[in-house]
């Protein structure tokens, strides 16, 4: 809960709202920055873009990017805080996608594999895990690093 009240205060003092793009968390980013009173001040709205389609449909993610580099790639990250930043008209996106297992791995992209990306008016970031453990561990381990980077980006070390 510490990292969600810093993140909180940080995008308060900065007037900046966030919005979210999940589809390996399945919305466990937005529930932990909900879970913190006041959230509604900066947390605009948080999207469960689990399938393909969900990603082209409400993100904008361009359908060939998907077939091209997986819907498990930086690109898709990319393209998903973008979008999610672009729909919900806020300040900073931020997105996840990855394999949360236990199945869905391959030799190249193997279960645990995680992009997460932040959009905002500096650009678009992305930063790849390769997470261990079950799949509720794997998921845990993804929104704590995605609050993370969302805490890097605002205290300035994003580059």
């Amino acid at each position: 809960m510490e990292l969600e009240k810093k993140i909180g205060k940080l995008l308060k003092e900065k007037g900046l709202m966030i919005a979210t793009a999940e589809s390996c968390t399945g919305g466990l980013i937005a529930n932990r920055i909900t879970n913190v009173s006041g959230a509604s001040d900066y947390f605009e709205a948080g999207f469960v873009t689990y399938s393909n389609r969900a990603k082209t449909s409400f993100l904008g993610v361009p359908e060939v990017v998907i077939m091209e580099r997986g819907a498990v790639s930086p690109e898709v990250a990319s393209l998903m805080a973008e979008g999610v930043r672009r729909v919900a008209g806020v300040g900073v996106g931020l997105s996840v996608t990855g394999i949360a297992g236990p199945t869905g791995g391959t030799v190249e992209k193997p279960v645990g594999t995680v992009y997460i990306g932040i959009s905002c008016s500096l650009g678009t970031f992305v930063r790849h895990f390769l997470f261990t453990g079950t799949r509720r561990e794997i998921k845990s381990r993804t929104s704590k690093a995605a609050l993370a980077f969302v805490l890097d980006f605002l205290e300035g070390r994003v580059e």
